[in-house]
């Protein structure tokens, strides 16, 4: 695509909602240097079918075309002794291939180990009320049978899979905010991820509440509650699913002229400076991230909430930590994982994005819960793979060799030019300058 003429775009846009798809091309185009080739290039990744196309148009607003990703698959992934190929989508040189190198690697010494610790999930309703305190926890029983009763036609479906709400409690939250409380609820959704659900539960609650004052004998002649808010929360520390390697450290081998004890103990190290210090902990956890958030992007999951809540689990104890951790003892490396994941298998996208259903029947059609073990595991392997490479080689070798293809692409080199550029980076370091020496030289 052509850049863009920025002094053009200088004025508020409106209206820009309203015109249909074609109509935001042809405005868009017109700041482009080559507003024919930008509308050709718009246009050429649209799906061939036009009813799918719809489809995805109808997934955001002011669609005008779709962004498309890698879609690769790690093999290998031996997990609780059922073995998976795992779908994922990202951009990153490398992500994809450590994870298939990890998973093959823990496959011949057990595979990962996985369970499920909780899956609640919790949402709030936020309100401020200048009155007793007392007098409202003595009356919240009450409340909270009032709530239950007006969210039966809303739960219904979700009570018949075995979820629905579990339970709804009063937090005074008056010692860090005057006259500040929550209605804190917890839920189980079962194999959706259950945001709307959950988010609709919380406003009928709000809504309750406000009824409850106008209602309630012993609440009529009190200043009704302000509601400021009613939301789900992405922090679920009771959504957690634990996934783990081990292996006797004798078995650690592979790793060029390391002993299997010193690429543990240099291993342990490593991870240990990622619980102690922050600055490590960000790139140690981010890399945990690469294949967490490859898996819930190819199923079709929301791999914001998923980011959000587990950094906010990695420093539940005021100090941001790494998510996985090792232990060597007894003569073993056991090597861990454990992580807040909400997602879902149902709803969503999962039935509308037909490559959110291929993934999802890759994966054999799993539960809510076996997709979170298998997303966690694929982000214990990036891990694994990750903290090997910054312990033995560095993590630039394989990462730069995996990466190569985009310089070349870059320098728009030719089938023959890569080919022998392959070849020759194999003993050279790789950098862009490094590529565009060699391909200066071949042309030369």
């Amino acid at each position: 695509m052509t850049s863009i003429k920025k002094e053009m775009y200088h004025d508020i846009i409106t209206g820009f909602s309203k015109l249909n798809k074609d109509e935001k091309i042809k405005f868009i185009s017109q700041f482009f240097k080559s507003p024919h080739q930008t509308e050709e290039e718009i246009r050429s990744y649209w799906y061939i079918d036009p009813h799918i196309q719809q489809r995805f148009d109808e997934f955001s607003e002011n669609t005008i075309s779709n962004f498309y990703m890698p879609y690769s698959l790690a093999p290998n992934f031996l997990i609780n002794d059922q073995m998976y190929i795992v779908p994922m989508v990202i951009e990153e040189s490398s992500v994809v291939a450590a994870a298939s190198h990890a998973a093959k690697y823990w496959a011949e010494r057990g595979g990962f180990h996985s369970e499920i610790i909780a899956t609640e999930k919790l949402g709030q309703v936020h309100f401020y009320w200048e009155g007793n305190p007392q007098k409202l926890q003595e009356l919240f029983p009450k409340f909270k049978v009032k709530c239950l009763q007006e969210t039966t036609g809303i739960t219904e479906n979700m009570r018949k899979r075995g979820g629905g709400i579990k339970d709804i409690s009063l937090r005074n939250m008056s010692e860090v905010e005057r006259n500040y409380y929550q209605i804190w609820a917890s839920f189980d959704t079962c194999d959706s991820m259950g945001a709307n659900f959950i988010n609709t539960c919380l406003e009928t609650f709000a809504h309750c509440l406000i009824d409850f004052f106008e209602t309630d004998a012993d609440l009529r002649t009190e200043k009704k509650p302000q509601i400021i808010m009613s939301i789900l929360s992405n922090y679920t520390p009771n959504c957690l699913v634990r996934t783990w390697v081990a292996c006797p450290i004798e078995q650690l081998t592979g790793f060029g002229t390391l002993s299997a004890q010193e690429f543990a103990w240099r291993f342990e190290r490593a991870v240990h400076i990622a619980r102690i210090d922050p600055y490590r902990a960000a790139t140690h956890n981010k890399g945990i991230f690469n294949g967490i958030d490859a898996v819930v992007l190819a199923t079709g999951n929301d791999f914001r909430a998923v980011e959000a809540g587990g950094h906010t689990f990695a420093c539940r104890d005021g100090h941001y930590r790494s998510l996985s951790q090792v232990s060597l003892s007894g003569g073993m490396f056991n090597f861990s994982l454990t992580l807040p994941l909400a997602l879902g298998v149902v709803g969503g996208l999962t039935n509308l994005h037909p490559m959110v259903k291929c993934s999802l029947e890759l994966l054999q059609n799993p539960s809510s819960e076996t997709l979170m073990m298998i997303a966690s595991a694929a982000g214990l392997a990036n891990n694994f793979s990750a903290v090997r490479s910054l312990t033995t080689t560095g993590i630039q070798k394989g990462h730069m060799k995996m990466h190569l293809y985009n310089m070349l692409n870059h320098f728009t080199a030719t089938e023959e030019q890569k080919n022998l550029a392959v070849e020759h980076f194999k003993d050279h370091v790789i950098s862009y300058n490094a590529v565009r020496t060699f391909l200066e030289e071949l042309q030369n």
